[in-house]
């Protein structure tokens, strides 16, 4: 538990401002749905990991070991097209080799990365549900005992919203039922380029649709980039999150840029303490942007290296035991 009587002042202030909106979340989503929460216990395990979607240019093999040399207990799989994951590129026979491989490297996979779009025509719906049927094949493949959830932006734009949230609810619900066929957690994150860009949009479609196969994947990111805090975000959306991305960003919503870990102007320390004080297990997993990849001399190796010795010393210094 946090000291309270040691702990700096803003911290202090951030936490209990944080723990009464949090409890006045959960407390409406109770009486509101019948969904799961992430367990909650002052000293819960956080995952620390790294999503491969930052290292398409390695082997897989190469990435996987990697990853797990650094440090790291779990990986994001990447399943857009030209990436070593895209479901179509592996057989049986290789999604048998790679699940032993993962074991014997001792990595989790912490989620499946699909790109699909709640605002998209009726032809690229139907494809999104072929893809979110792949993805959750794949899933079971891999990892049987345990399948990864997925996760995925929402598309559209933020001035679009009060036009297109209806239709964006009842294809989400399409995905709820596709999600809950396929036995998968279906995780939905909002994007501060898209429609769905501030956490009140996003526990809005949720209650809308209200079922237990979608479920949030927070990225304080985009909602910096809004000036939104990370208390304010934190406790209206942990309640239904799953799954955690992060990365760094610098600018606002019309003009920014995302950074690494450590890179920007996230505190991470105050970040990992309010985790362990509200009671978050689950994974917490480094996403490098194609802001970022893309850039000329990019080493994804140096990048996973660096995001590591940022974030594990602040869980450290937030007194955040990693899984």
């Amino acid at each position: 538990m946090l000291d309270l009587e040691r702990a700096p002042a803003k911290y202090v202030n951030m936490l209990l401002q944080t723990r009464r909106r949090f409890l006045r979340a959960t407390a409406g989503l109770l009486a509101s749905a019948s969904v799961p929460l992430p367990a909650r216990a002052a000293g819960a395990n956080v995952s620390l990991g790294f999503s491969l979607y930052g290292m398409k240019s390695l082997p897989l093999d190469d990435a996987l070991k990697q990853c797990a040399e650094i440090g790291y207990r779990n990986v994001e799989f990447a399943l857009t097209a030209g990436y070593p994951t895209e479901p179509k590129r592996l057989s049986g026979v290789d999604r048998k080799q790679l699940s032993g491989r993962l074991k014997d490297l001792k990595l989790d996979v912490s989620g499946l990365m699909l790109n699909m779009s709640l605002a998209a025509d009726d032809r690229t719906h139907a494809q999104d549900l072929g893809a979110l049927k792949a993805a959750a094949q794949f899933a079971h493949d891999i990892v049987p005992e345990n399948p990864p959830l997925l996760e995925t932006v929402l598309g559209g734009k933020p001035p679009e919203w009060d036009q297109v949230k209806d239709r964006m609810a009842e294809r989400l619900e399409a995905w709820a039922k596709a999600a809950t066929a396929e036995k998968i957690i279906l995780a939905i994150k909002a994007h501060v380029g898209s429609a769905v860009n501030t956490p009140e949009r996003l526990v809005w479609l949720l209650q809308r649709v209200n079922s237990p196969a979608i479920r949030a994947a927070y990225d304080y990111s985009h909602f910096q980039l809004r000036g939104i805090s990370l208390a304010d975000s934190l406790a209206e959306l942990l309640p239904y999150t799953r799954f955690i991305h992060m990365k760094d960003s610098v600018g606002e919503a019309k003009k920014f840029q995302f950074l690494l870990p450590g890179e920007g102007r996230t505190d991470y320390v105050a970040y990992f303490r309010l985790l362990k004080e509200l009671g978050y297990k689950g994974p917490v997993v480094v996403e490098v942007s194609s802001q970022v990849f893309n850039q000329a001399g990019y080493d994804p190796i140096a990048a996973a290296k660096k995001c590591w010795a940022s974030l594990a010393a602040a869980m450290d210094t937030a007194g955040l035991t990693r899984a």
